[in-house]
């Protein structure tokens, strides 16, 4: 279907989008290769995009998948990207890369995850992690922020809470700052809103130059330090797995790596202090 008359709408959804990028009108126009002039007149409702130049500006300004179907609607147009659950016949490669990978990252734990962070799909070394968490936050669907963060969830178990508390916030503001995603925004306040004891938490702040935020957990075998990792799908056509990704935690010391082979053989007890 063509648009045959100007979308105000749509030119709203691209102002705003470019103002989250923090690009003025000049440095969309140069990026996109179209005149200022013209982008000033889609913006403002006086001029309708086509498809081709919709997509086009929705690229140079990394649009999620699902906000470009939002794009092409409100400009007239019907969406293109489908969105299947990872379940679906036609996401059988992908779903089996997925377990390819959590299985091969074995003993480490490995999970995946959607936008919201709801857990999906996890290794057999994630539940020996959690047998101290109220069985009431591993009811599905399982939010991994909140299992993280809650003081029944894994929260009195991570050592340098409040540096990792600050590792997750900025990941969850990057997150909306990159999607414009409302529901992450009520979920950054409900974790910011749980009950937190900053002096039970002996973690050094943050530091800039180091190599990467470690999680420090204390379970029956001593303390685990672990270095996170994320992976997405590169170039992704369909919403989900645009919006997948896989959690990997490497140990970040000798000792968590030998703790880990041993669980993994069934060498030692997997039940915390």
């Amino acid at each position: 279907m063509h648009a045959t008359l100007p979308h105000p709408k749509v030119g709203t959804l691209i102002r705003e989008w470019r103002q989250r990028r923090r690009l003025s009108q000049l440095d969309l126009a140069c990026e996109a290769d179209i005149s200022t002039r013209h982008l000033s007149y889609v913006e403002n409702g006086r001029a309708s995009p086509s498809r081709e130049m919709l997509m086009h500006l929705a690229e140079q300004l990394d649009v999620p998948l699902r906000e470009r179907n939002t794009l092409l609607t409100a400009a007239g147009y019907a969406p293109i990207y489908r969105e299947r659950p990872l379940a679906d016949p036609a996401l059988s490669a992908a779903r089996q890369a997925v377990e390819l990978v959590l299985r091969a990252h074995e003993p480490y734990p490995a999970l995946a995850v959607d936008r919201h962070w709801t857990m999906l799909a996890h290794n057999r070394t994630v539940p020996l992690l959690l047998a101290s968490v109220d069985p009431e936050l591993l009811q599905p669907p399982v939010n991994v922020l909140r299992l993280s963060l809650h003081p029944r969830g894994l929260a009195p178990r991570i050592i340098n809470l409040a540096q990792w508390r600050e590792h997750l916030f900025a990941r969850l503001r990057h997150q909306i700052a990159a999607s414009a995603d409302p529901v992450l925004v009520e979920m950054l306040s409900e974790l910011q809103a749980l009950p937190f004891d900053a002096t039970r938490s002996h973690g050094e702040p943050i530091d800039p130059s180091g190599v990467a935020v470690p999680l420090q957990f204390d379970s029956a075998h001593g303390v685990l330090s672990f270095i996170g990792t994320t992976t997405v799908f590169g170039t992704p056509v369909d919403i989900t797995l645009s919006e997948l990704a896989l959690e990997t935690f490497f140990p970040a010391d000798a000792a968590t790596a030998n703790v880990l082979r041993h669980l993994g053989d069934g060498q030692v007890g997997t039940t915390p202090s």
